[in-house]
C-alpha cells in the first residue's frame, strides 16, 4: 500500500492507535473495511494511511480537509456505532489525536519518476 496522496497543506489529520483485545476479534476486519469505505465517501476525507502489528498494535492515520470535517465524521452514525463496538468488543485500548498539518514533505518528491 503506498502513502495517501494529501493536498498541499494545511490540512487536518486524525491519529487511531489502537491494540485490539483478541487475536482475531470477530467482526473487526468487516467493520474496519466499512469504516474506510464510508470515510473515503465523506465530505472533506483527504485519504488514509494504516498498519496493524502482528502484536495487536494498530495506527491509522486518516486526512480531513479541516475540522468541521472531522467533526462530521466524528458524529457519523455508522461510525458512532463501530466506535461503541470498539469499545465494548474489540479493543483494549485506544488513543485519538487530531492535530493541523502546516508543512509536509515526500519521497521521492511528487512528479518524480523512480524508474
Amino acid at each position: 500500500m503506498n502513502p495517501a496522496q494529501t493536498p498541499s497543506p494545511p490540512y487536518h489529520l486524525v491519529v487511531f492507535t489502537s491494540r485490539l483485545s483478541h487475536d482475531d476479534p470477530q467482526g473487526y476486519a468487516d467493520t474496519a473495511r466499512r469504516m474506510l469505505e464510508l470515510a473515503a465517501a465523506q465530505p472533506g476525507f483527504l485519504g488514509v494511511d494504516t498498519a496493524r502489528g502482528a502484536d495487536g498494535l494498530g495506527i491509522t492515520v486518516s486526512y480531513w480537509r479541516d475540522e468541521s470535517s472531522i467533526a462530521a465524521w466524528h458524529r457519523q452514525v455508522e461510525h458512532q456505532a463501530a466506535q461503541d463496538a470498539g469499545r465494548a468488543r474489540w479493543y483494549a485500548s485506544f488513543t485519538v489525536h487530531v492535530a493541523r498539518v502546516d508543512r509536509a514533505y515526500r519521497f521521492p518528491p511528487a512528479g518524480t519518476s523512480t524508474t
